[in-house]
């Protein structure tokens, strides 16, 4: 009984310890003493056995009795294994800062520094910037006259964009700009997501771009002369980075610059010769001044010994003589300004370089650093806005859709894309929000952003591939009316652009955050280079007390024993608690892959991409409960918490189990499937009932699609007619129309009505006629009817519209001649 009672307590403690992190002489003094007890209480075997385990636990855990044989061996055998990390990668890794990340990745995220976050709100003019200009841009554009008219946005929009300071939305006020915040920059990006082509327009400049790089880099004087001008329109810059051999893989851009002297205007002047073919620069057609990245060499040794200077940026002006610009591309479904820029041996002056001499070879940390600001903002706001909007036309849309005597909305194979398509709007809203705030707090998400950039546009194409199914022929049916088809097709420039999603979910989100969000990799890697064996030892053993603190955090809590204390209220908390169950998971795993693969699990994309879904889908159930938190709560609401926050962790889970299926590793995949998940998986879909509930909310006048939609535009004041403000106004009116539909449709059933009254309008009429109904439901009825049949129609065009060339178009009604003669038609 005594030898049971040793091993539990021993087992129980050292779990204990573990979970604590409290180190080598926590767990060496719980043993020594449980050994002595067996000793001197008639239990030998299990007390010798303990003593054993102390000792081992002294000569391994011991900090001055491990420096003496264990840490040497490890530290030379780590050199061998440990992944190499090149100059571009390190520049990446540096980039940036940590925050959250770097909690979820520690296994012991502590709730209290997200929520020292404090969202302040928008600014005065921030908000009415939001209800007055971006709601005036977007009621000018009309997706089929924008993509398939004019190939462009009005000229009277691009006037209006330029007079408003859409363009210097990041640009400091004292330099003629907006100055605004991240979450004002967000908030108005996915006002004007109610048409792509604005938004990208909008978006672009104020991502990354000359406008960023100048005023984290550039010298006072490019600041003095290029920012105000392009706060106010006067010039319209584009980023030359990509091109036909670098994409995603940026740094292997072939275009060169040559240091050189050029006699110009009878002086010689120091300059570059450039050499340069990019594609798919957006804004580039129209652009007046060119932000260019290429590698700088100096053969001639003209500013010093070195010849490779490496990855440089610098800002043309559209006129350089020898550059090739102006003409586009055709993105698919969306005609915003993309383009080809080419040159060959194109002189520019040395003042040409942003930020000057000193930023020479410096482009690569440059676009990193701004990169991981801008991709958090641009295509996530751009993303998050285009699932609201497809939300509430397909929330207004499914409701007067009547198929069968019913609303479309009270049919749940209707209902299960629609509560989806709400889950999707509101972790977008959330996260990007709340990711904005960190920036605002004076934070660098570096890996948040390839989180946000690769969700959330993930989720656009799933959201929009739903919009289309419960649209159905509406929605397939181009034209004027059609406010969702043409932003469908045009989802992939958001998939492919600004790191490929493939790229970024398989090599960036773990990749650089397993390197850049541990705790100790980057020392350990650190100490490798600098040959440290002291600042090794110290970083190697942290680690190992955090692979042992979360196998027990993740064990116990998976057991449902010792769940952490959250700062969470109501529903959040136990979420909040599963958050940091299956983040102390993950800190196992992703230690347990590195461990096992080493350098060899960059080649192990699938995996990496696993072990990135898993922390991609705890940081955004992280922002939702951030979200919930801070705000506040309507009617409704707590049903969209239960289903994101399950969606989420069920795909966390998912993960998971792919992890432990597919690590070479097979007895590594099965201890972690066995301490992760000791009883099984936790999480299931979310429930029928959640979505039955968030559907008949999303698709009716209520408050949760109230505050989902907030901040759209949804005003029917513009040039162009509002198909979001129209269904509002249909979904207030509902209730009463339904009353009606029903007397009416029960006295067609009962033969009170004539069996010819088919259409809703003819049955109204009718049963006017026989006093089913008053006159004044009767006049309802005709005008809600009038505008219920005007959101179901589709467009129609002549035979020839669509033919360029009308001499190819064939006439298949065209009477023949004269008949065939079956004699001479028959083949001998």
């Amino acid at each position: 009984m005594l030898t049971l009672l040793l091993i539990i307590l021993a087992v129980v403690g050292l779990l204990i310890i573990m979970r604590r992190e409290a180190g080598a002489p926590a767990a060496l003094t719980l043993l020594g003493i449980l050994g002595l007890v067996g000793l001197l209480f008639d239990a030998a075997v299990i007390g010798v056995l303990l003593l054993i385990a102390a000792a081992v636990v002294a000569v391994t855990g011991l900090e001055t009795l491990r420096k003496q044989w264990l840490t040497p061996r490890i530290f030379k055998i780590f050199k061998k294994v440990a992944p190499k990390v090149s100059a571009t990668e390190r520049t990446a890794l540096e980039a940036g800062s940590v925050s959250w990340d770097g909690e979820l990745f520690s296994g012991k995220p502590q709730w209290n520094k997200l929520l020292a976050y404090k969202d302040e709100g928008l600014r005065e003019d921030e908000q009415a910037f939001l209800d007055n200009q971006c709601a005036k841009a977007a009621g000018m554009c009309n997706a089929w006259d924008i993509a398939q008219e004019r190939a462009d946005l009005p000229q009277q929009l691009w006037d209006y964009l330029k007079k408003e300071g859409f363009f210097g939305m990041i640009i400091p006020k004292e330099y003629g700009g907006l100055g605004f915040s991240a979450k004002a920059q967000s908030m108005a990006l996915q006002k004007l997501s109610a048409n792509e082509t604005l938004m990208v327009t909008v978006g672009v400049p104020n991502s990354l771009g000359p406008g960023e790089l100048l005023l984290k880099y550039g010298t006072e004087e490019q600041k003095d002369h290029y920012l105000p001008r392009l706060a106010d329109g006067r010039e319209i810059p584009c980023f030359g980075l990509t091109g036909p051999r670098a994409g995603s893989d940026a740094t292997s851009l072939p275009d060169t610059g040559i240091v050189c002297k050029e006699i110009i205007d009878g002086k010689e002047t120091l300059g570059l010769r450039l050499t340069f073919e990019k594609r798919w620069i957006t804004l580039a057609p129209i652009a007046t001044v060119v932000g260019l990245a290429f590698r700088l060499f100096d053969p001639e040794k003209l500013l010093g010994d070195e010849e490779d200077r490496g990855i440089t940026l610098a800002l043309i002006p559209r006129d350089t003589q020898g550059m090739d610009i102006g003409r586009r591309h055709h993105p698919i479904g969306s005609p915003f300004m993309n383009g080809p820029i080419k040159g060959v041996d194109v002189f520019v002056p040395l003042d040409t370089i942003i930020g000057g001499q000193e930023m020479i070879g410096q482009g690569w940390r440059m676009l990193v650093e701004c990169l991981s600001i801008g991709r958090c903002i641009t295509l996530p706001s751009g993303a998050t806005g285009t699932a609201r909007y497809a939300l509430g036309w397909s929330g207004g849309f499914t409701r007067v859709r009547r198929q069968f005597n019913v609303p479309v909305a009270e049919m749940e194979g209707v209902q299960e894309p629609l509560a989806r398509m709400a889950a999707m709007a509101y972790i977008s809203q959330a996260t990007v929000y709340q990711t904005a705030n960190l920036i605002d707090h004076g934070e660098k998400p570096a890996v948040p952003s390839a989180i946000l950039k690769s969700q959330l546009t993930e989720f656009q194409r799933v959201l929009l591939s739903d919009a289309m199914d419960v649209h159905g022929g509406k929605a397939v049916t181009l034209g004027p009316r059609n406010y969702l088809g043409i932003g469908y097709s045009a989802n992939p420039v958001a998939i492919t652009v600004e790191g490929a999603n493939i790229m970024t979910r398989n090599l960036m989100i773990f990749g650089q955050g397993a390197i850049r969000c541990h705790p100790y990799v980057l020392e350990e890697l650190a100490a490798k280079d600098a040959n440290d064996i002291n600042a090794f030892d110290k970083a190697f053993f942290s680690h190992a007390g955090l692979i042992f603190g979360n196998a027990a955090r993740a064990f116990t809590m998976g057991l449902g024993v010792g769940k952490e204390s959250v700062p969470f209220d109501g529903p959040a908390a136990a979420y909040a608690q599963d958050i940091a169950r299956l983040s102390a998971g993950f800190g196992l795993c992703a230690d347990a892959a590195m461990a096992s693969l080493g350098s060899a699990l960059k080649k192990r994309e699938m995996l990496s991409a696993r072990l990135g879904d898993v922390l991609s889908n705890l940081y955004l159930a992280s922002m939702v409960l951030k979200q919930w938190q801070a705000g506040e709560k309507v009617e409704g609401e707590d049903a969209l918490l239960h289903y994101s926050c399950r969606f989420l962790l069920h795909r966390a889970e998912q993960a998971f189990v792919e992890i432990f299926d597919n690590l070479p590793n097979r007895a590594i995949g099965r201890v972690l499937n066995a301490v992760v998940m000791p009883t099984g998986r936790r999480w299931d879909k979310p429930h029928d009932d959640l979505a039955r509930d968030i559907a008949k909310r999303v698709s009716t006048h209520s408050a949760l699609r109230t505050k989902l939609l907030s901040n759209t535009w949804d005003t029917d004041d513009g040039e162009q007619p509002n198909p979001l403000a129209r269904y509002n106004a249909l979904l207030v009116d509902y209730d009463r129309a339904e009353v009606i539909y029903r007397t009416v449709n029960k006295a067609y059933a009962k033969g009170e009505l004539p069996q010819t009254a088919l259409h809703p309008e003819a049955r109204v009429e009718v049963a006017f006629e026989k006093g089913l109904i008053s006159e004044e439901e009767t006049v309802f009825m005709r005008e809600f009817e009038k505008n219920v049949l005007e959101m179901l129609t589709v467009d129609d065009f002549a035979y020839d519209a669509f033919a360029k060339d009308k001499d190819t178009l064939i006439n298949h009604n065209a009477t023949q001649a004269a008949p065939i003669n079956p004699e001479e038609a028959r083949v001998e």
